[in-house]
């Protein structure tokens, strides 16, 4: 597993591109670019489980079993993927969770002058390298594109 890490500077506080990322509406909206429907059931308390989840195949819910490890308000949030999702059900013993749980996706939010920089950190199998190395940037971009509105 290695770690990938991005970044865009949005011309918003840090409070607004905050609540922009982890609100469920524009959450929908800037995680498009991942999958179009993509949701989460659950909340970002600290310890509390979450599903990342979106249309899998045959039109059942896919996804991912997270926690939420971290949570400093407007600061810093940290992601720990535990469990998949596949056909709508939890799947926590195959091959392919073994492989990749336990993998962190960290959020830093950094405020200058009504900019803020967001910086995500990932860890990542090398098989999904390329296809997250082409949908961060797109995600990042749709963050920006609706903070600043």
């Amino acid at each position: 597993m290695q770690k990938l890490s991005f970044s865009i500077e949005i011309k918003a506080s840090k409070e607004k591109v905050w609540n922009t990322m982890l609100d469920e509406k524009t959450y929908r909206q800037w995680t498009e670019p991942f999958s179009p429907g993509s949701h989460y059931i659950g909340d970002w308390n600290k310890g509390s489980k979450i599903l990342f989840l979106g249309p899998g195949e045959n039109g059942k819910l896919g996804g991912m079993v997270s926690r939420i490890k971290e949570n400093k308000l407007c600061e810093f949030i940290s992601i720990e993927h535990l469990d998949v999702v596949q056909d709508g059900k939890e799947d926590t013993t195959s091959d392919a969770v073994k492989s990749w749980a336990g993998a962190l996706e960290n959020y830093t939010f950094k405020e200058k002058n009504y900019k803020t920089e967001v910086l995500v950190e990932i860890d990542i199998n090398d098989e999904y390298k390329d296809m997250f190395n082409d949908m961060w940037p797109k995600a990042l971009q749709r963050l920006k594109e609706i903070a600043e509105n």
